[in-house]
């Protein structure tokens, strides 16, 4: 499968973190015909998120720690083939470098099978808890990226 890809990396960017994590496709999530409703996809994402973040200091509980929020600005999906009752999403999560005031996700969702079934991303910004949007990264996460372009992650 040849795609164009979600994100540009900057010249001499260091590769993504990548993590992967699965779950069970559960009944509340399917449809009459037991595939996996449309409007699920995003809880798919978001254990894709929590999985990555956890390991790299980016989780929900560091963002609040350092009184910082990330909503979702952007939402995209690939649909390619139906996630079905009974299967095993494995999700593969990627978050691409950037210097800006952002966080980049790719995910790529497989079948118990290990066939793509959808793909897509989320970017998410910075703000403040009074809802103020940062321009520049956050001073936690400015040293975690010194630390994952000097390879240390």
């Amino acid at each position: 499968m040849s795609k164009k890809p979600y994100f540009k990396s900057p010249e001499n960017a260091p590769a993504p973190l990548r993590s992967i994590t699965q779950r069970p496709v559960r009944f509340e999530e399917v449809d009459p015909l037991a595939i996996v409703w449309h409007g699920r996809y995003p809880s798919y994402f978001e254990d894709g998120r929590i999985h990555l973040g956890d390991q790299h200091g980016l989780g929900y509980l560091d963002f609040k720690r350092h009184e910082v929020a990330a909503p979702i600005k952007q939402m995209y999906f690939d649909y390619i083939l139906p996630l079905s009752y009974g299967d095993t999403a494995h999700i593969e999560t990627f978050l691409h470098y950037t210097e800006a005031a952002r966080l980049n996700y790719e995910f790529i969702i497989r079948n118990s099978a290990g066939d793509i079934t959808t793909t897509g991303y989320t970017v998410q910004l910075f703000m403040t808890f009074d809802h103020e949007l940062l321009i520049t990264p956050p001073d936690f996460y400015q040293k975690i990226l010194e630390r994952w372009k000097n390879g240390k992650l």
